[in-house]
């Protein structure tokens, strides 16, 4: 049997007992997340490097399908209180709405009944009899042809002399509004709750996770959001950060359980909450992606697990702590990882990747290595001052391969197609997210180093170049260039003795020749050809348009640029002497060896490029005037 609210149940409802119990699975999803870190800071990473027997994998990875298991807790008990906090947000609204009601009828003599309707006393008076109207009673669902007619109107016919009921006839419809909006409300909160329960069994699957994902869904959806509605999603990354430092501690919590995506990607928010936010979400979003049969969510999944699992492996001597400060699967992906904490660090750099990258098992492992190597170098360099250093995934880059994209009978054709509109577009997510790091850092005068690789020089050029530059940059770093679209070093906003670059004499993009090299000087030498040189000058020479220029501006290792050139490795030749000459001499220009690109890659690598990488922590740990410098082009 249904059971009907009635507005009596409703304006008797204690809504602080539904808030001390939402208040309850918020503690109960605070005794998990506590219970998780134990196991993850203590437990296992203490068996990690104490135990090496053989138990100790077998007890460690029972371990993390418990840390597993208290994150799902979490994870759901948030939901929970924020299912039960938000009903009480929707009924404690009714309750002021149906009070507004009985007030007004109580106001005007009325009387409601338990069923709602509301009795009227005699009011106005009869023009036949000299009499009052007589009262009456009037409910919300009272027809309308039953209202008696006035002899005062005769033509409206529907309208009754006794002007007091009107007045409950609206006050009755108002009531029945509010119940109807209420009876609504709690069966759409009713259904969202039964969808909270885990799965028979103790593990924590990926199938558990997307149904997670699915209940956060659910949640919002009958919560309208009305929390995510608060966020200041539209303010400075200042103003995000003095909104969140001003919630209570409860507040915060519940903010972490019902939005995770949004707090996890918000900048402005201090690191530490969005890595705690992120890794939330992090499950989440693998659970979305699992099981389907989409090669780009199949490869943005194999990225999410591999930093899954480099979040949660024992740190290395040395290495900095992560934090997850970014993470999503809008377009090509997003991550924001970094290698120590950039709230607290006295050097804090913020490199973006180029050409080719996306959210997958590559930039996983490579990528991150890259921001993991600079971390361990500036720290070398500067033990006396913590450092972050971050990979900054925020925006979409251009999706060539640089084996495609560097096919040397379609060079020019590729940079053609590229353009800067991507470079563009991260510019401003590049300048909002620094403008969060310098909002959210806990002396306020970190050392800053923006760093840009590839087609991510031009996205970090770019970010120099808008009004007020790149947030609290104090040097800037460009390697693998192939232009910023500036003139000079100059127009990047840090002055020219503190913008750096590296170009490797076999890194292709940076020896993109101009319109006055197409006899193939440059081209030829690199190839070790003059002939195929020439070729190639020619077709790229139809994309560039001045001495010292690259296709986006000049070239920043030239003397014409003016920044302070910093020493690397050669690099591997980009193709074999031998294969190329045999190509040549038979005419067969489709016959060309594959080009190996990847000094165009080596610049962190301390194994591959120490010159270079060494070079790359020094300026990040504030110590430029230490680098090896080699003369500009």
């Amino acid at each position: 049997m249904t059971v009907v609210l009635t507005w009596k149940q409703l304006h008797d409802l204690k809504c602080e007992e539904l808030l001390e119990a939402a208040d309850g699975w918020g503690a109960l999803s605070t005794q998990a997340d506590a219970a998780r870190d134990r196991i993850s800071d203590e437990m296992v990473r203490g068996l990690e490097a104490t135990q090496k027997g053989m138990a100790a994998p077998a007890a460690i990875d029972r371990l993390r399908r418990l840390d597993r298991n208290y994150d799902y807790i979490r994870t759901e008990s948030g939901l929970v209180r924020t299912t039960v906090s938000s009903l009480v947000y929707e009924l404690v609204g009714f309750q002021g709405q149906l009070k507004d009601a009985l007030d007004d009828a109580a106001s005007l003599g009325f009387t409601v009944g338990a069923d709602g309707s509301v009795s009227y006393p005699a009011g106005g008076q009869n023009v036949v009899t000299n009499q009052p109207n007589p009262g009456g009673s009037v409910s919300a669902d009272t027809p309308l042809m039953s209202r008696p007619p006035t002899l005062n109107a005769p033509h409206s016919g529907l309208t009754d002399p006794n002007p007091n009921r009107a007045k409950a006839q609206d006050i009755a419809d108002r009531i029945r509004r509010v119940l109807t909006a209420a009876r609504e409300a709690d069966e759409h909160f009713s259904t969202a709750l039964t969808r909270l329960k885990a799965e028979p069994g103790l593990d924590v699957t990926a199938s558990t996770w997307k149904d997670a994902a699915a209940d956060l869904a659910a949640v919002r959806k009958v919560s309208d959001d009305h929390l995510k509605k608060t966020i200041p999603t539209n303010g400075t990354p200042t103003e995000r950060h003095d909104w969140w430092t001003h919630l209570s501690p409860s507040q915060r919590d519940e903010y972490l359980a019902a939005c995770p995506d949004i707090l996890g990607n918000l900048d402005g928010i201090p690191a530490a909450v969005r890595d705690e936010a992120n890794r939330d979400n992090l499950q989440l979003l693998m659970g979305k992606l699992s099981g389907t049969d989409d090669k780009e969510a199949r490869a943005k999944l194999d990225g999410l697990r591999s930093i899954d699992t480099q979040l949660r492996a024992a740190p290395e001597p040395g290495v900095p702590p992560m934090y997850l400060l970014g993470i999503g699967d809008q377009g090509n992906g997003r991550a924001i990882v970094s290698y120590g904490d950039p709230d607290t660090a006295k050097n804090v750099s913020a490199y973006v990747p180029g050409l080719g990258t996306k959210l997958d098992e590559h930039f996983a492992n490579n990528d991150l290595k890259r921001a993991r190597d600079t971390a361990v170098g500036a720290r070398f360099a500067d033990p006396g001052n913590p450092t972050a250093s971050i990979v900054w995934l925020g925006y979409d880059a251009p999706q060539f391969s640089s084996e495609k994209f560097l096919e040397l009978n379609k060079l020019a054709e590729n940079f053609a197609v590229m353009g800067d509109h991507d470079a563009k577009v991260g510019a401003s997510a590049y300048n909002q997210f620094m403008a969060g790091i310098a909002a959210t850092h806990e002396t306020g005068d970190p050392h800053i180093t923006a760093i840009g690789h590839s087609y991510g020089s031009l996205t970090v050029g770019l970010a120099a170049q808008q009004h007020g530059g790149i947030p609290g940059a104090d040097d800037i770093v460009l390697v693998g260039s192939p232009g910023t679209e500036a003139k000079t070093a100059d127009a990047l906003g840090v002055g020219r003795d503190h913008v750096y670059v590296g170009a490797a004499k076999n890194d292709i993009v940076t020896q993109l020749p101009s319109k006055t090299e197409v006899s193939g000087t440059t081209v030829g030498t690199l190839l070790g050809g003059p002939g195929l040189g020439g070729y190639l000058g020619h077709k790229i020479g139809e994309v560039v348009d001045g001495p010292d220029q690259l296709y986006f501006g000049t070239d920043p290792a030239s003397h014409e640029f003016g920044a302070q050139r910093f020493a690397t490795g050669d690099g591997p030749p980009l193709v074999d002497r031998g294969q190329l000459v045999a190509s040549i001499m038979d005419g067969d220009m489709d016959g060309l060896p594959s080009p190996d690109v990847s000094a165009h890659s080596h610049y962190f690598d301390p194994d591959k490029d120490s010159m270079s990488a060494v070079n790359i922590a020094r300026i990040v740990a504030g110590m430029g005037s230490k680098i090896i410098t080699e003369e500009p082009r």
